[in-house]
């Protein structure tokens, strides 16, 4: 009697998302199909566990919408129609186009734009063989400042880059602020040292002005107004000083400008700061006794800050304002004590040797920032903006859907006489607009290695399983553009493997990483514990010089939201739009065991707001202000502070109750450093939605 046998084997990899944990996994692959991932138990961050999206990471391979050949628009733009097309036709037709703009004029390839971001964080599958292409295309660039860039500045600013603890040591830390973060959604393997530190007599205090899944879990959540958290960290300062909660020694030997931020702190009296932030002001003052006790005690006090927070007009300067508060009180001295917004400055990436921008030739070419791609897709040539937009390649992002003041984005992706090219997995509400939607493979399919900016490990991702259909990687896909275009240069002919090898040099044993799939950095335990700061001046510097040359306050500030709470009688509501747990930006949204679970659009209002309003918890509401309105389910909620609305993000427009998400009211306005979105800076008006 026959008997059949199943080839099974496992494949190490990594999560390519956009989340701090950059995770190991292990793919179970049977007879070629991967049948689980699961996290990596040898990697020491991930130690087996994977959040809820990732461990189903099979469902979005194997989506039953898949799109696994090259498309071709044959509707109007926007209403997602297409003809299936052979690649070599697709690829000839794209390389025709782009030819055409490119050779009309010296500079006219400016008019073709490159958009992505952090669709995948992998340096092979992000911005390698892409780069290469558009260097030596001479396209214009873009500013990919959506998520991360306003915080960076500061922090760089502050401290001399994105650097801080290691997470491992949160767990020994006595005290935790955990500022402007939900890590029950957006941080899981910090969320379980801070839940091992608190088991060992830790204190947890959120700072947020929603009610997070984590604030249920700490001791004490702080509620402040969206954009006041540079007024809280002055209230901090102001108490530090007058109670003389403050480590002199450290001051006066690792920092730089103490006297003009003192005078600048005794400015912010609780009172003051209590007022901005819309709290009691016993909240303030028990935070900042609290704080400053704690290391005056000598116990390891940590701030885990997260990027919600500078999302606002005053983001950088509120980054770099809460940025003081360690150096302050010494708490850089233990390893288990500071900050950490971001691990990534720690990483050796051979960037120019991955992208290549010696490629270009002639002039340096026009920067596009991301946020504003509403208005500059529709902005006519003029000498100071150079030629109108034409072309756009879009890829690892769905700007209809995560692009601030989305009709706006509407309106530009619709323009007939735009020539789009989208690489995706999806027909996302991006992908409706192009003019060629080309398959690409998922992280099961591919190499890649990967930065991290919660940890100091690199990790190798392998591929466990041919691409599904006619699916390629980014990286193939821009090699064949390339050839299509006629470029011979050899660095078009690298591989992934290559591409691999050449990201971190010999900065990292590239077998350890074949072998173990991760390998760790070298870095301090505790960075800054006898200064030595990789700041101009080697210290934490409360006054910046470099921002001061540019024109800028040289101190940190408080600086007001564009729509700050209370300053408009039409649009009396702020609106801040986190993340659905279960969601990472607009990845994951469709899975439909991953959308079960979220439900639908959801506002989130206080009951007071709604009381005022005449609104029931279950109601269709229209949520308004002058740039749009967005329909969407109300539910009076603890989680909503008064005078505060939580419009959770990022569903696809086509998802939505009126094919309009959140983004329908954000603003393109940019923040005071990093020139970064402000999502979170947005007034609004709830109302009955009619029938």
């Amino acid at each position: 009697m026959a008997t059949s046998t199943t080839a099974t084997t496992t494949v190490l990899g990594a999560c390519p998302h956009d989340c701090p944990d950059t995770c190991s996994f292990i793919t179970t692959v049977e007879d070629g199909v991967a049948t689980r991932v699961q996290g990596n138990p040898a990697h020491p961050h991930t130690d087996g566990v994977l959040c809820t999206k990732v461990s189903r990471y099979t469902q979005r391979t194997y989506h039953p919408q898949r799109v696994l050949q090259p498309l071709k628009r044959s509707g109007p733009k926007g209403s997602g129609q297409f003809t299936p097309v052979s690649w070599e036709e697709a690829l000839h037709d794209i390389a025709t186009r782009l030819r055409a703009i490119a050779g009309r004029a010296p500079g006219a390839a400016q008019a073709i734009l490159p958009y992505s971001y952090a669709g995948t964080m992998g340096l092979v599958q992000g911005e390698s063989i892409a780069a290469r292409f558009f260097n030596k295309l001479g396209a214009s660039l873009l500013d990919r400042t959506i998520c991360a860039s306003a915080a960076a500045e500061g922090l760089t600013a502050t401290v001399g880059g994105k650097l801080g603890m290691q997470v491992q040591f949160f767990q020994e830390s006595r005290l935790i602020l955990i500022w402007g973060s939900n890590p029950i959604a957006s941080n899981l393997h910090f969320w379980r040292q801070a839940q091992e530190a608190k088991r060992r007599g830790a204190r947890l205090i959120c700072i947020d002005p929603r009610r997070s899944e984590t604030a249920d879990k700490c001791q004490e959540h702080i509620a402040l107004l969206p954009g006041t958290d540079a007024a809280l960290a002055f209230g901090i300062m102001h108490e530090l000083v007058q109670h003389d909660w403050l480590d002199h020694d450290y001051i006066a030997r690792h920092t730089l400008g103490w006297d003009a931020l003192r005078a600048r702190a005794l400015e912010w009296p609780p009172e003051r700061a209590a007022a901005v932030c819309g709290l009691d002001v016993q909240q303030v003052r028990d935070l900042a006794r609290a704080y400053g006790e704690s290391a005056r005690r000598g116990d390891p006090t940590a701030i885990r800050l997260n990027y919600g927070m500078q999302r606002v007009r005053g983001g950088g300067n509120a980054v770099r304002a809460i940025a003081c508060l360690p150096a302050l009180v010494g708490a850089w001295r233990h390893r288990a004590g500071g900050l950490l917004l971001s691990t990534s400055g720690n990483f050796p990436v051979q960037r120019a040797a991955l992208e290549r921008p010696d490629l270009r030739t002639g002039p340096a070419p026009r920067t596009i920032n991301m946020n504003t791609i509403g208005d500059d897709l529709l902005r006519p040539a003029s000498a100071g903006f150079g030629p109108a937009i034409e072309a756009v390649i879009v890829y690892n992002s769905n700007p209809v859907a995560v692009a601030p003041d989305s009709a706006r984005v509407v309106q530009g992706f619709a323009r007939e006489d735009l020539f789009t090219v989208v690489l995706e997995h999806f027909h996302t509400d991006t992908a409706d607009y192009a003019d060629y939607l080309l398959p690409a493979t998922t992280q099961l399919e591919h190499w890649d290695v990967q930065v991290a900016y919660g940890h100091t490990d690199v990790l190798l991702n392998r591929p466990a399983i041919a691409p599904l259909g006619q699916a390629r990687p980014n990286s193939q896909i821009f090699r064949d553009l390339a050839r299509h275009m006629g470029y011979t240069e050899p660095c078009f002919a690298d591989t992934d493997e290559q591409l691999c090898r050449i990201a971190y040099g010999d900065a990292v044993d590239f077998q350890q990483l074949l072998d173990q799939g991760f390998a760790s950095l070298k870095v301090p335990d505790a960075p800054f514990a006898e200064g030595r700061f990789p700041t101009p001046s080697g210290r934490c510097e409360f006054f910046s010089a470099r921002l001061a040359a540019q024109g800028l306050d040289g101190l940190p500030d408080y600086l007001p939201n564009y729509e700050a709470a209370g300053s408009s009688t039409q649009f009396p509501l702020a609106m801040i739009s986190p993340p659905a747990r279960n969601f990472l930006n607009s990845s994951f949204v469709n899975v439909q065991s991953l959308r079960d679970i979220e439900g639908e659009p959801l506002l989130e209002m206080h009951a007071q707001d709604a009381q005022a309003r005449g609104l029931a918890s279950g109601s269709v509401v229209r949520v308004f202000n002058q740039r749009g309105d967005y329909r969407c389910r109300m539910e009076v909620s603890p989680r909503a502070r008064p005078g505060v609305v939580n419009g959770l993000g990022i569903w696809w427009r086509k998802l939505g109750l009126d094919g309009h998400n959140v983004n329908q009211l954000t603003s393109q306005r940019l923040t005071d450093l990093g020139r970064a979105p402000t999502f979170y800076d947005c007034l609004v008006e709830v109302e009955a939605a009619a029938a």
